[in-house]
């Protein structure tokens, strides 16, 4: 299957063994880590051509846009391949909550150190 992606870019990624790339997800004006989630190419394309954050669901197997059925939209603002070519960083303006759970982001759960 061809990527939808530019084949320069789709030559840079470097994908598991599932063919995803991880994608932390950031609002861009204050640097807040809002969530990790995973893109596959057609959800990079995706992402990238609409401007809404799309993944791809490994639990569901099914792409998702944030924020389609909640509400919470992620409005793209920039996505960086990082200098491995293995983790995409997705900056957002994010509506309302980022996690599944109503918190504002993933990561306010437990801190660790």
């Amino acid at each position: 299957m061809t990527s939808p992606l530019d084949p320069d870019l789709a030559a840079r990624l470097k994908r598991n063994e599932h063919g995803l790339v991880p994608a932390v997800v950031q609002q861009h004006d204050t640097g807040e880590v809002l969530m990790l989630g995973w893109m596959d190419d057609e959800a990079l394309h995706r992402t990238l051509t609409t401007g809404r954050g799309t993944f791809w669901s490994r639990s569901r197997q099914e792409y998702w846009v944030k924020g389609e059925t909640s509400g919470h939209r992620q409005h793209v603002v920039e996505v960086r391949l990082d200098c491995d070519g293995d983790t995409l960083l997705v900056k957002v303006d994010q509506e309302g909550p980022a996690c599944h759970t109503g918190a504002r982001t993933c990561f306010d759960a437990d801190q660790l150190l």
